[in-house]
């Protein structure tokens, strides 16, 4: 399978494409817009003797590429998504809109709205379980654009992705325990306690903003962007069955 370098795209595919080179431009510097996490999106590779690191990276990219097909072919949320986007007028051709790439070992993945790319970092998602989260995490952010034309210089529409994302793919009550977030005297915010830390974490990792700044963003959007569960349906709880049946029920939206 090929991801990275295929020039061939459906007409679909262009009306997204469309967008991004009509709302983004790249960003000089990178790291003001978390650029610097992605080295090889600015054509540089990550460290090691040259020869030896080479194949180690075609190595991890394989593996890398091998899990997102399996994903995208057996993973019910995956496929919600990729429903969700066609019925939008945004359909991905995995060849166009996913690459997998060495990034900085701080980040798993990121959609890059310049280039409309989801972008999984091979070097550390590194199974299928995590592919699935990053890759449903990336195609929510992927919708919001297709959907809302989000703006993601635009702090509050940054705050927005990443409370929906959260919410719909992360946070449970034994995730927001090993944040921090629960216990046993506040399990009723212990949802939305988390997806504000997620979020909170989302956003300091790719923006060079202030943790007041932040905070502030996530606080004015937070009620709003926390009803929005377009297009899953319903928060994912952990070992349920909420993943097949959120699939199940994607025809009565459209999504099939």
């Amino acid at each position: 399978m090929t991801i990275v370098g295929e020039r061939e795209e459906s007409e679909t595919s262009l009306k997204r494409d469309n967008n991004a080179e009509k709302h983004a431009e790249k960003p000089e510097g990178g790291a003001e817009w978390g650029y610097d996490l992605y080295p090889e999106r600015r054509g540089k590779k990550v460290g090691g003797i040259e020869g030896f690191m080479k194949g180690r990276n075609n190595i991890d990219k394989f593996k890398c590429e091998r899990n997102v097909y399996t994903c995208i072919k057996e993973s019910p949320l995956v496929r919600l998504m990729m429903n969700a986007l066609k019925s939008s007028g945004c359909e991905i051709d995995i060849r166009r809109h996913i690459a997998c790439e060495e990034c900085s070992p701080t980040v798993s993945g990121g959609y890059d709205p310049v280039l409309n790319q989801i972008v999984i970092c091979q070097n550390t998602a590194t199974n299928k379980g995590l592919i699935q989260g990053v890759l449903t995490h990336e195609m929510i952010h992927m919708f919001d654009y297709c959907r809302n034309e989000l703006d993601f210089k635009n702090i509050d529409h940054l705050a927005c992705t990443e409370i929906r994302a959260a919410n719909l793919t992360h946070c449970s009550f034994l995730s927001a325990c090993f944040q921090g977030d629960a216990s046993l005297f506040n399990i009723k915010e212990a949802h939305q306690n988390c997806v504000k830390t997620k979020a909170y974490q989302s956003i300091i990792a790719v923006r060079n903003v202030t943790k007041t700044d932040a905070i502030d963003a996530i606080e004015r959007v937070f009620t709003r962007c926390y009803n929005d569960l377009e297009p899953i349906g319903r928060r994912i709880k952990k070992s349920s069955t909420d993943i097949h049946k959120a699939y199940s029920e994607g025809y009565l939206f459209g999504y099939d």
